[in-house]
């Protein structure tokens, strides 16, 4: 009798030591699945600002192929060009 109820102890000791040790690696597991989907929230919201700047960036450069308007605008306003009878004026900001 004292040596089944030793077995019973075993496997019921054996039992609460594998719950407990998949408890702990489950908790471990979701605690790194909610910091990958926390990354990848960041990731796609990443990802959608850097589709509207590149959004931006081609039509800019759309513009720029096509719009002399445009063109003469960004260069006077980038390089500071000016036509023969016009005068510049500077100022700081």
């Amino acid at each position: 009798m004292t040596l089944r109820r030793s077995v019973v102890a075993f496997y019921a000791l054996l039992f609460v030591a594998l719950t407990l040790f998949a408890g702990l690696f489950f908790l471990r597991t979701w605690g790194e699945v909610a910091g990958i989907e926390a990354q990848e929230r960041e990731s796609r919201q990443r990802l959608a600002e850097l589709r509207t700047h590149l959004a931006h960036q081609e039509e800019k450069l759309q513009r720029l192929r096509t719009d002399a308007v445009y063109v003469e605008r960004v260069i006077r306003e980038k390089l500071g060009y000016a036509r023969p009878e016009e005068t510049v004026y500077r100022f700081e900001r």
